[in-house]
């Protein structure tokens, strides 16, 4: 377990955005026609994700998944504050290896206040084959990249392979609760990011369902919790090594 020191932690309003602080909220719609189509989704399961995906802090404009993502972190490490309070005054900040996969939804600006953050992105950087030493990171940061890696498990052991020992993962991903976890290989080609997207990084190569806890267990990972900021629609998951 990473050491988890910080000096006057900053108290965090119920119910403010635990990135900026912000308290007005309003939600979007994000899902189209088409993806709802291909993912077979029932009209509940539009609703949850709808709001995971389109819930938006008016102030900093993070959706709930990303600030999911980011009171998972500030929950590890047990800072009462903000992303921004954390990043800015925090020893783990000054001092901590973070790898940020792809871009963390909207924590990227405030990521990079890490001394020692690296963002790595797709095609440059394969998660599948990261190019980085065993044992080099205290922590990994991916939101919603996991259904786009084909080999996804694999994904998953080269980021226990680089995490120190007592690192850890925390990441999200788009889950279909009522279903198993399944391969889109051989389905027709689906792809996030808005209607009409075809980039290959965009395309779906899994849909994640209850079982979606299984993979970081086949990937090495001893201590695995499940986060939520606020109900089943905003998970995160924490994994040690």
């Amino acid at each position: 377990m990473l050491l988890r020191l910080f000096s006057h932690p900053v108290f965090r309003p119920t119910g403010s955005c635990p990135i900026c602080g912000g308290m007005a909220f309003e939600q979007r719609t994000v899902l189209w026609s088409e993806l709802i189509a291909e993912w077979q989704l029932t009209n509940d399961e539009v609703a949850y994700i709808e709001r995971q995906q389109g819930h938006i802090c008016v102030a900093c404009q993070s959706n709930l998944r990303s600030r999911t993502l980011a009171a998972a972190l500030l929950d590890y490490f047990g800072f009462t504050g903000n992303l921004r309070e954390f990043c800015m005054a925090s020893r783990q900040a000054r001092s901590f290896r973070l790898l940020e996969l792809n871009e963390a939804g909207s924590l990227s600006s405030w990521l990079s206040h890490f001394r020692r953050h690296t963002l790595a992105s797709y095609p440059e950087v394969d998660m599948q084959a990261l190019p980085y030493h065993s044992e080099s990171w205290e922590i990994i940061l991916h939101s919603d990249v996991l259904e786009h890696v084909p080999n996804p498990l694999q994904g998953l052991r080269e980021c226990h392979r680089i995490l120190v020992t007592g690192g850890v993962l925390i990441y999200t991903i788009p889950i279909v609760f009522g279903r198993l976890t399944r391969t889109r290989q051989g389905l027709t080609p689906s792809h996030h990011g808005a209607p009409g997207q075809s980039q290959q990084d965009w395309m779906v190569q899994t849909e994640y369902g209850a079982d979606f806890w299984r993979q970081p267990i086949e990937a090495g990972f001893k201590k695995i919790s499940i986060f939520t900021l606020d109900g089943p629609e905003s998970l995160a998951l924490v994994c040690e090594k």
